[in-house]
């Protein structure tokens, strides 16, 4: 290190690392010349005319108006950064579940308030996406929709499309704000509200809790454990294993759907992973849908279900904990680092053989905990609809801690520790959790480069030592959101807490306490509180106070400072105020979130001409399929292939791929699999001049009927001067056997 030093000499990691940040620098410099190149104004509406408003018959005697919907928000599967780990170089290459908005409408019998509750197989929620969405539905439902009664809330998957962000930090390493991205989320998330809107019937709702078992660990146990004794010594668990599931039903006791509030992250599927996928949480939807539409495709059918995120920001579903994959030693230690490699060998794995099986395992236990809460849910839920919704300037609220003491947040900035990463997704340049004190000579690349932290955001944000102060980075857009979304809706008893970002679950507890408390407070007892996860518009972390002290990569990613998490208490108690006293129409509605002039602009490269191997054609077969399989096997087939962005960009919906069965006596080919469903995988292969092969998997599941199969592709190409053209693969057949 060089110090106060006028001469200095750099070893050779350093000189790598300084070049690798130049690099970084570099690119974002691209992004910002781009986006000034291409700014243009915002594109116009392309949706049809809007959906007559549904007008219920009033005089309903109990229950409420139900709907629910999905649609398909998928988005281009290939070259497009994944949303999550914050891995430049983990895009998508294929696709192994298809992802879904899960939308759910509750109204009042005379139609007078309602609720909508969307649950998105996305990494978060951004402040962009929720804009555009509020945009379409006005468009189409006027003010029967609004910022005040929808809750947008992603599951968080970690390998879904990103690009869908309009605050400069997320452009980094989402190369840009990416149109077919951003285009697909917001379409599948409106379609599927239309598709509640449609299907409102008379209904009743119930409710249900119970205990999720061997699916969850806590990953920074040494920051919990700062929390006082005497409030862990209320839970006997330091994470929360506990399940809501809210049940829907017509009039008649048919099903209609259901939502699932559990804490985990959806990070079985790790950082090496390409395919897109909604992880743990999607694969369980997948089951208890499958389990209901009888006889439907995966995305078919009219039950929905959404297993939806909560105060998830310290908990892994990587149950063997955390290992040195070096040597095999725990590294379970308050800086997650290994005597051999350090932080960058320190990773957590489990329950299953590989990320596959581990997505697996962890999908069936809160699948099986959720069908049983399902079928014995006998508490009803009653009463009326309310929501309560404030934009807040997170950067600046003034909290009173008590009578005599008041501090106030912070202008966002992101600590060391946030480079470090977690022992679910490790990052770079091995930066170590818990650092308390910076590094000077990263400091110094950072002051010249990205402009030093003024003084007082230094000392707001202590002990965190400042990364990236990005509440003072403003060019070409700011860096990270200072108007937040804040947000309750009531159904009845239940009250559903939208929060925008990742609680730790000593934090959450602590705000459905206060929540509760403040119902308890005036007159509304025994809510049912429950937090919904990753809403609305995307801040990170919020830890405890006591947690923020020891700066792990949660509170190093709590971008408001120590006081973030009391700063949302009294906002929260005060939206709990206002419904329980019927005062919200006296709430100010706060200052209303920026909506940059930004379209679309992205360093994904374009896609190419596409072009086929001499003596082929799109479709045609490079290795075939073997004659014969047995359950258990896997059967897999590779076509001369083109850009599957063709597809996504393209079409509105498109399947690549169906496993099909010749039914003897008629004659014809019936689809047993498509894309979304869990044993087939869609691996695209980039070769060089346009040429690309596509290589199809089916895994050969258990109960599988015998009998002769067949795989069929089904793609897009691009040529110069002409239009996409549409083109399909199909493979021989072949003959599965039980044994």
């Amino acid at each position: 290190m060089c110090g106060k030093r006028h001469k200095c000499s750099f070893s050779r990691l350093e000189v790598v690392l300084i070049v690798f940040l130049v690099l970084m620098i570099a690119v974002t410099v691209a992004l910002l010349v781009l986006h000034f190149l291409t700014q243009e104004n915002s594109s116009s509406n392309d949706y049809d005319d809007p959906l007559p408003t549904q007008k219920p018959s009033n005089g309903v005697s109990g229950g409420y108006l139900l709907g629910a919907g999905r649609a398909d928000c998928t988005g281009p599967v290939a070259e497009i950064p994944l949303m999550g780990y914050a891995n430049p170089d983990q895009v998508g290459g294929g696709l192994l579940t298809r992802l879904y908005s899960r939308a759910f409408i509750v109204a009042e019998p005379d139609s007078s308030k309602r609720v909508v509750f969307v649950s998105i197989d996305i990494g978060m929620v951004s402040q962009r996406l929720r804009l555009e969405v509020l945009k379409k539905l006005k468009s189409k439902y006027g003010e029967l929709y609004r910022q005040d009664n929808v809750i947008l809330s992603g599951t968080h998957t970690h390998s879904g499309p990103g690009g869908y962000f309009q605050y400069t930090l997320f452009w980094i390493t989402s190369k840009g704000l990416i149109k077919p991205s951003l285009d697909a989320i917001v379409k599948g998330i409106v379609k599927s509200i239309d598709i509640a809107h449609q299907n409102l019937k008379r209904g009743r709702l119930f409710i249900n809790r119970g205990t999720v078992e061997n699916s969850q660990i806590n990953r920074s146990p040494y920051s919990y454990l700062q929390n006082p004794a005497s409030e862990q010594s209320r839970y006997s668990s330091n994470t929360d294993k506990e399940m809501v599931m809210l049940k829907m039903v017509d009039e008649n006791g048919h099903d209609l759907g259901l939502i699932s509030w559990f804490a985990v992250h959806p990070v079985s599927m790790n950082n090496t992973n390409h395919l897109v996928n909604s992880d743990n949480v999607g694969y369980a939807s997948l089951l208890f849908e499958q389990e209901k539409n009888k006889g439907m495709l995966p995305g078919e059918g009219s039950f929905v279900a959404a297993f939806a995120s909560s105060n998830l920001g310290d908990v892994s579903p990587n149950t063997k904990g955390p290992f040195c994959v070096n040597t095999g030693e725990s590294c379970d230690n308050p800086q997650s680092t290994c005597p051999v490699g350090g932080a960058a060998m320190c990773m957590a794995m489990g329950p299953g053989t590989d990320m596959f099986d581990s997505t697996r395992i962890i999908g069936q236990n809160i699948y099986s905990k959720a069908k049983e809460l399902y079928a014995n849910a006998s508490q009803e839920i009653t009463g009326p609809l309310s929501s309560a919704h404030q934009w807040v300037n997170m950067s600046d609220v003034q909290v009173e801690l008590n009578a005599t003491h008041t501090v106030k947040t912070c202008k966002p900035a992101l600590g060391y520790s946030f480079a470090a990463g977690t022992i679910d997704g490790v990052g770079a340049f091995n930066f170590t959790q818990g650092s308390v004190e910076g590094d000077p000579f990263w400091d110094q690349i950072r002051d010249q480069l990205l402009g030093k932290p003024s003084n007082e955001t230094k000392a707001c944000h202590e002990p965190k030592p400042v990364l990236f102060s990005t509440g003072e980075m403003t060019k070409p857009h700011p860096w990270h959101p200072d108007i937040v979304d804040v947000q309750i809706a009531t159904i009845g008893s239940l009250a559903i807490v939208a929060v925008p970002g990742e609680f730790t679950t000593m934090s959450g507890r602590r705000l459905r306490e206060a929540v509760k408390f403040e119902f308890d407070s005036h007159g509304t007892a025994g809510m049912d509180v429950v937090i919904a996860g990753l809403c609305n518009v995307y801040t990170h972390y919020i830890t405890t106070y006591e947690e923020y002290q020891v700066q792990r990569y949660e509170a190093a990613s709590t971008i408001y400072g120590p006081h973030t998490l009391s700063a949302y208490l009294q906002l929260y108690r005060g939206l709990a105020r206002a419904i329980a006293t019927n005062t919200v129409q006296d709430l100010p509605s706060g200052p209303e979130p920026p909506f940059f002039n930004i379209t679309s602009f992205t360093l994904v490269p374009a896609v190419v001409p596409d072009r086929t191997p001499v003596n082929k054609t799109f479709g045609d077969v490079l290795q075939e399929v073997r004659q014969h399989y047995r359950v258990g096997e896997v059967a897999e087939v590779t076509f001369v292939s083109a850009n599957p962005r063709n597809s996504a960009e393209n079409m509105t919906e498109h399947n690549f791929l169906t496993v099909e069965t010749y039914v003897n006596g008629s004659g014809k080919w019936q689809v047993v699999r498509n894309d979304a469903s869990w044993d087939t995988r869609f691996y695209w292969t980039k070769g060089s001049l346009g040429q690309s092969n596509a290589t199809i998997e089916w895994h050969i599941p258990n109960g599988t009927e015998p009998g002769i199969y067949r795989i069929r592709y089904f793609g897009h190409y691009k040529k110069i001067l002409m239009p996409i053209n549409p083109f399909e693969g199909i493979s021989s057949t072949f003959e599965i056997t039980s044994l």
